[in-house]
């Protein structure tokens, strides 16, 4: 399998709602997201994708939907409140917003929509929340 590898940075505010500690007050992090896609086959050229195509499809997804907004899992009982507050900056996201989740949403719902129509996936999205802490999704990559 040949992979292609980008990865974005962002900023963005979340709460990890029932954390343990201070992940449970309301705080932001400058995520680096990496992307990895695969194709059945490789491009006129030998390319799975090419990396500005990457930035066009996943990157500018992040910078659509959540660069500089507060991720709200929509069972927080903070959510609604805040989003009444600031109702662009807040986004409500069906999941506590963990970087696992995070990834995991990227991975399974955003990019089969950001890259519908070109015959690439998402395989692999690597978090990192800070640069000591990082959490990463796998597709599963099985022959379909």
């Amino acid at each position: 399998m040949i992979t292609a590898t980008r990865y974005h940075d962002f900023s963005a505010g979340h709460r990890v709602y029932g954390h343990e500690s201070k992940c449970a007050h309301l705080h932001g992090h400058n995520y680096r997201v990496h992307f990895t896609v695969t194709a059945d086959a490789l491009d006129s050229i030998g390319r799975v994708m090419d990396f500005s195509a990457i930035k066009e499809h996943l990157c500018e997804w992040l910078e659509e939907n959540w660069d500089h907004r507060m991720l709200m899992w929509q069972g927080d009982p903070l959510a609604l409140d805040l989003k009444a507050i600031d109702p662009h900056g807040v986004v409500i996201v069906p999941f506590n917003p963990t970087a696992e989740a995070m990834a995991q949403h990227l991975v399974e719902v955003a990019a089969p929509q950001a890259l519908h129509g070109t015959g690439v996936r998402l395989i692999h999205c690597a978090i990192d929340e800070t640069r000591k802490c990082s959490a990463a999704y796998h597709l599963n990559t099985m022959p379909r």
